[in-house]
This record gives C-alpha cells, sequence and structure tokens, in this order.
C-alpha cells in the first residue's frame, strides 16, 4: 500500500523522527513553529508545501533543510508541480543523484516547456537516469522478479525518451531519432514512438516519420490517451501529406502499423512468460510454485478444494513458534482430500531456505511464493491466506495469536467448507 509523503513526513516531524546531520535536534522553538505550520496546512497536499516552505524562510538554516526539501519536492511530484519539482529537486540531487523518482521527474519537468535553454541540463539528467537505472540490472543475489525487470525496460525506456527529446530541442535530430527507436526497442511505448516521428519530420523525412506516428497511433499503450491519439491522427495526416496528394492509402499504412504493433507486443508478453511463468498472471490459481524439492506446483490443479497458503520466512521468529501450531491444524483436517495446506517460502534468497528446513527438521514440502505474495498483498509474516473451493480468497489472517491461532484457523477452514 502506497502512503502519501506528505503524511509520512508530517507524521515523522511530529514525532521528531528525522534523521538530522550529526543527530542534531530541532530546538523547542523551532519545533513548535514547524508543528503550527503543519497543524494549518490540514490535509491540503498545497498548503503542506506552502507551510514546509515558511518554515524554510523563517528558518534558512534548520538542520533540517534537506529532509524538508526532499518533502516538498515529493509533494510537488504528487501536485504535478513543475516548477517546484525543479526547485526542490535540482536541490534534492545536487547532494544525491541516485534517487530515481527524482531524477526522473525532474528530467521530464525541464522537458516540459519545450524549451532549448533546459534541454542541456535535462540532457545530462536523462544520461544520469539511464545510468542509474543499468545499475539496477544487477541484483545483489538470486533471480529478477520479473515485475522489477518489467520497470527496469520501462524507466531505460523514458530515460532514452527524455535524451531523444533533449537532443532535438537542441537541434541533434541525427542524435534524437536513434534514440527514441531504441527506446521503442526497450519498452514499446506510444511516447517512444512520437518521439521518433516528431524528429524524423523535423529532419524531413516524412515517410518514416508517418510510418512512426503510425505505431504511437496504433501501440497497445495504455498510457496513450484518446487525446494523445487524436494529436497523432492529425500529424499523420500532416506529415501524410508532405509527400502525397491525398489521404488515400493513409488507411492501408496504418493496417500495417497495428498488425506490426501487434507482433512485437505478442513477442514482449511470450518473452516475459519465458522468463517467468507467472509474469501478467492475474489469478492467483493460474500460478506456478517451484518447491524446495520435487516438481513445481501447479495451483489450478487445487480448484475444487479448499486451499490453506501458509507464508513464511527463515528469518521470521514468530513464524517459528507458528509452524508447530499450523501441524496441529493440519492433523484435525488429515482425513479430508479438499482441504490442502501449502507451506510458502519468502525468502529473497532461496538457497538459505533448504538449510533452514534441515536445522530446523522441518518437512521439505515447501513451496516459494514466485511473486504470488505481491498479488495477494502480503505485507506481514507471517500471514496466512485461505482459498474457498471456488479459487477465491475467503480469509486472511495476519500475524497470529499463539494461544487463539489453533483454534481461529480451524473455524475458519470449517466455515469455508460449510460454504
Amino acid at each position: 500500500m502506497q502512503i502519501k509523503h506528505s503524511i509520512f513526513v508530517l507524521c515523522a516531524l511530529l514525532l521528531g523522527a528525522f534523521a538530522l546531520p550529526a543527530q542534531e535536534k530541532l530546538n523547542d522553538e523551532e519545533q513548535k513553529h514547524l508543528r503550527e505550520q503543519i497543524a494549518e496546512a490540514g490535509n491540503s497536499n498545497i498548503e503542506f508545501v506552502h507551510a514546509l516552505e515558511a518554515h524554510l524562510k523563517k528558518y534558512p538554516k534548520t538542520a533540517s533543510r534537506e529532509e524538508l526539501e526532499r518533502a516538498i519536492t515529493k509533494s510537488a511530484i504528487e501536485l504535478k508541480d513543475n516548477p517546484r519539482i525543479i526547485k526542490y529537486g535540482e536541490r534534492v540531487l545536487a547532494r544525491s543523484s541516485d534517487e530515481i523518482d527524482i531524477l526522473e521527474k525532474v528530467t521530464r519537468a525541464l522537458l516540459a516547456s519545450n524549451d532549448k535553454s533546459t534541454a542541456e541540463k535535462a540532457l545530462k539528467y536523462a544520461r544520469q537516469l539511464e545510468k542509474n537505472v543499468h545499475d539496477l540490472e544487477k541484483p545483489p543475489s538470486g533471480k529478477m522478479r520479473w515485475q522489477m525487470r518489467l520497470e527496469i525496460q520501462q524507466a531505460l525506456n523514458k530515460a532514452m525518451v527524455y535524451q531523444a527529446r533533449a537532443s532535438g530541442l537542441l537541434g541533434k535530430f541525427t542524435d534524437a531519432i536513434p534514440l527514441a527507436e531504441k527506446a521503442f526497442d526497450q519498452y514499446p511505448t506510444a511516447e517512444a514512438a512520437r518521439e521518433a516521428g516528431k524528429w524524423l519530420a523535423a529532419s524531413g523525412n516524412y515517410p518514416d516519420s508517418v510510418r512512426w506516428y503510425a505505431d504511437a497511433f496504433t501501440v497497445a499503450d495504455t498510457r496513450n490517451t484518446d487525446a494523445d491519439r487524436a494529436l497523432d491522427r492529425a500529424d499523420l495526416g500532416k506529415y501524410y501529406l508532405k509527400y502525397k496528394p491525398s489521404e488515400a492509402g493513409l488507411g492501408d499504412l496504418i493496417l500495417q502499423s497495428y498488425d506490426r504493433t501487434a507482433k512485437v507486443m505478442a513477442v514482449r508478453r511470450d518473452a516475459i512468460k519465458a522468463y517467468d511463468p507467472n509474469a501478467l498472471a492475474a489469478d492467483a490459481m493460474d500460478y506456478t510454485l517451484g518447491a524446495v524439492k520435487g516438481d513445481a506446483l501447479k495451483l489450478a490443479s487445487l480448484r475444487g478444494k479448499v486451499v490453506v497458503f501458509d507464508f513464511w520466512a527463515t528469518w521470521c521468529g514468530p513464524c517459528r513458534v507458528q509452524h508447530p501450531l499450523y501441524d496441529v491444524v493440519r492433523k484435525k483436517f488429515a482425513g479430508r482430500d479438499d482441504v490442502v495446506f501449502l507451506a510458502i517460502a519468502t525468502d529473497e534468497d532461496k538457497a538459505l531456505v533448504e538449510p533452514f528446513l534441515e536445522k530446523q527438521k522441518w518437512s521439505k514440502s515447501v513451496y516459494f511464493e514466485d511473486g504470488l505474495s505481491m498479488l495477494l498483498k502480503v505485507n506481514s509474516i507471517p500471514t496466512t491466506v485461505i482459498f474457498n473451493k471456488r479459487g477465491e480468497v475467503a480469509s486472511r489472517m495476519n500475524g497470529f495469536v499463539p494461544e487463539r491461532f489453533v483454534d481461529m484457523l480451524s473455524s475458519r477452514i470449517e466455515q469455508i467448507l460449510a460454504e
């Protein structure tokens, strides 16, 4: 669950939780002023920004300047306030250029005006963004989750689109065009195709420009709005007429583009599925879970049964207390073939699980979560999720009460069986 940054900062301030330089604390007067300013802001994000700005104006040498400027930047991003994103975001980046979200938003804000005067700076930030994203491509351990892999590809697409836009604004069309095309190859978006079309048209290459605008018009990109497509359609017609006497034949060109982009997206989906069979699955019962020992388990094979998922981890102390209690509940339903208990290890490093099981003398009938915990929004460990026979989440227990766990879990299973 995403918590609004302004609310988080508000709580941190009121609890005195800022990690201030050299462990300094705000003096009583400054703390009082900050509390008053935030209290007056209420739940308004823009008033929250005004409150922090007022505090910085009154206390320009405050020890919490770095944290306050970061908070204003985050709130400005929520508000889509480009001037403040640039003003405060650049201050944050001057201290640390590795904050990818702020780096991306500052770059985009600088380019929003389509002004040559800010393009050089945007180009510098866009190149730094690409470098930072590439640094994420090597996870510290284990296989990268497909969602992370996809996010990296999308972030690289943005970094290259921004480089293309900045280069184009600087009149460097021969740099801008291949950058936009490379962005589309990295992750197909209407924005990347549109960027290629724009700079091809600016360089006088109208036939190729039209082809890219057609791709922007037809590519399956959920972020491409009807208003975006209307503009793409207008540019298609405008640039097509630059080298054709009428729009005759434009429809065929758009159909060809549709077929081409549909194939590109199909190849991408297949590549994602090849990387992770659970990728893009929206239903938990369509997942396949790898096993510590033995064959992977297709959850679809358990439809028609009540399935109890025990999400745990080797580092989780309460999980060790809960484990024998699960065994008690499992024995209660041992005679039924329509109740299945699955132990799901959530460790990032899968190599830790089997040695742990051996040391604890636990059963190795354990499966890896393989992305399932993200789908089910399992945000704390231990968590128990129970599916009914229709393959729907019927109950959830976040954490557990040792003295009541056996009765609570048994009762919930019985209720689901009685449906």
